[in-house]
C-alpha cells in the first residue's frame, strides 16, 4: 500500500507540472518537475530509518520487463545519502533500466556486517517490488560506487547476506563496481578498525571469499584514482578469472576517483564511456 500510494502521489506531481509548469519555450520551471523519472521517495525496505529507498525509472508500461540495477553510493561506509546517487539513477533510468537508489546504515550506527545486511535487505525488497515498476525480478544487477561497489562485490562473493533474505547471489544478473576497494581497506582512516572489527577481517574483503559461483562482474577502475587504489580493481578481476568467473575490466586512463562517478552526470553522460560500457554490460546479460 505504500508503494501505491507513493506512486499516486508522484503521478499527481507530474500531471500537475503537464498542466501548468510549462513556460512560453516550453520548459518546465517547477522545482516538483525536476526529477520525472522518479516514481518513489523514501519507501521503506527495513525498520531502521536509513532503511529506505528511491526507485528512478521511465513510465512503465504493460508487460514491461526492463533491467532492474540497484545502486550504492560510497562514502566510506560513514557518509552518504541517496539522493547522492541521483545523477546515476537518472542515467540509467534515461536508458530504459529501472533503478533502486537505497539508503543503508553507516558507521557509527552499523559496522561491518550491518551495512550489508542492508544492502542485502534492499535487494530482496527490489526483487520483491521490480514489476510495479516495469522491472523484470530475474534481471536484477547490483552496482556502486567506491564503498558502495565494495558492498556489491561483497552480495556476488560472501552467499550469506543475499542467502539470509532467501535468496542466492547467483540469481544476480551481474555486478557492477566503479572503483572499489575489493583487495584491500584503507589504513590512513582512523575509523577503518571499527568499521570492520579485527576479528572480522577474514571475511570482510570480496577478494578473499570468491568461490567460483559469482554472477558477472563489471569492473570500472580510473588510472589516476588516488583515493582507491585502482590495483584494487585488477587484483579483483585476476582472482575472478583464476576462478573461472566472468569479469570485464576497463580502465580509464586519467580518471580520478569522482570522475568516474561525474562520468553520469546531467553534463557528461551523453559522451561518457563508463555510462556507454555500463549500459553495454547490462544488455550483454
Amino acid at each position: 500500500m505504500q508503494v501505491l500510494a507513493r506512486r499516486r502521489f508522484i503521478s499527481l506531481t507530474l500531471a500537475a507540472c503537464a498542466v501548468g509548469a510549462a513556460g512560453a519555450a516550453g520548459v518546465f520551471t517547477s522545482h516538483a518537475c525536476e526529477h520525472r523519472d522518479e516514481r518513489a521517495n523514501g519507501v521503506a525496505y527495513g525498520k531502521s530509518r536509513r532503511q529506505v529507498l528511491d526507485v528512478y525509472a521511465a513510465e512503465p508500461r504493460a508487460s514491461a520487463n526492463r533491467p532492474v540495477v540497484v545502486y550504492f553510493y560510497g562514502g566510506g561506509w560513514q557518509s552518504g545519502h541517496r539522493t547522492d546517487s541521483r545523477d546515476v539513477a537518472q542515467a540509467l533510468a534515461a536508458r530504459g533500466i529501472v533503478t533502486v537508489a537505497p539508503d543503508y546504515r553507516i558507521y557509527p550506527e552499523a559496522v561491518f556486517p550491518g551495512f550489508l545486511d542492508d544492502a542485502a535487505a534492499a535487494v530482496r525488497w527490489t526483487r520483491d517490488h521490480a514489476r510495479e515498476f516495469g522491472g523484470d525480478p530475474g534481471h536484477i544487477f547490483v552496482m556502486g560506487h567506491s564503498s558502495g561497489a565494495h558492498i556489491a562485490a561483497m552480495l556476488a562473493t560472501d552467499p550469506r547476506y543475499l542467502a539470509a533474505q532467501g535468496m542466492a547471489n547467483t540469481s544476480l544478473a551481474g555486478i557492477i563496481g566503479l572503483a572499489g576497494p575489493y583487495a584491500a581497506i584503507q589504513t590512513n582512516d582512523p575509523h577503518m578498525d571499527e568499521i570492520f572489527p579485527q576479528a572480522l577481517r577474514q571475511r570482510a574483503l570480496p577478494i578473499d571469499c570468491i568461490s567460483g559461483d559469482e554472477p558477472p562482474m563489471l569492473l570500472a577502475a580510473g588510472t589516476a584514482d588516488t583515493e582507491v587504489d585502482p590495483r584494487n580493481s585488477v587484483r579483483f578481476a585476476d582472482a575472478l578469472r583464476a576462478h573461472h568467473d566472468a569479469v570485464e575490466l576497463k580502465q580509464y586512463r586519467g580518471y580520478g576517483h569522482d570522475t568516474i562517478l561525474n562520468s553520469f552526470s546531467a553534463a557528461q553522460r551523453a559522451a561518457s564511456p563508463v555510462l556507454a560500457d555500463v549500459t553495454a554490460f547490462i544488455a550483454a546479460h
